[in-house]
């Protein structure tokens, strides 16, 4: 069940947070494979400036996108706190680099908005909405339109 008809029935979501720069933002657990700490990435020629490398994972070679610069923002270094997040991506796995990873939570459907124009400078086209906390936002980010067909094409190699 997608997020869109998930708020229609006032259930709950359940989401992995993370940061990135000074925003949280939240993905649906179900897409999340696993979280790792960052590893050596190996440098591909000719990829997409938002494609850092690829990581051997236990065996498998995945491709491994810095979300900031996806989202245009300021690049910055690894720290102890930067963390991979390994994600299903229309049945290809593809690994994100996120600032950090706050907590699996839980939010009523019914409190998520439509996406506005701009939300911190990240495009809307990415965001399914925001979730509104007691103390805070948190943009949903919609997996399925972050990459477009030719850039999940060139990552798989296709």
């Amino acid at each position: 069940m997608d997020i869109d008809s998930q708020k229609k029935d006032g259930s709950l979501l359940q989401l992995v947070t993370f940061t990135i720069s000074n925003e949280e933002f939240g993905i649906d657990i179900l897409k999340v494979q696993e979280i790792i700490r960052t590893m050596e990435i190996t440098k591909v020629p000719r990829a997409p400036d938002f494609v850092e490398g690829v990581i051997n994972l236990r065996g498998k070679v995945i491709p491994i996108i810095d979300l900031r610069k996806r989202f245009s923002m300021e690049s910055r270094k690894h720290d102890k706190q930067t963390r991979i997040v390994v994600v299903d991506l229309n049945a290809m796995i593809v690994g994100f680099v996120v600032d950090g990873v706050s907590e699996v939570l839980r939010i009523q459907s019914n409190t998520v908005e439509p996406p506005p124009a701009v939300v911190s400078g990240v495009d809307s086209e990415y965001i399914s909405g925001v979730g509104k906390l007691d103390d805070r936002l948190l943009i949903l980010i919609d997996l399925d339109k972050l990459l477009t067909f030719e850039e999940q094409q060139s990552l798989a190699g296709g």
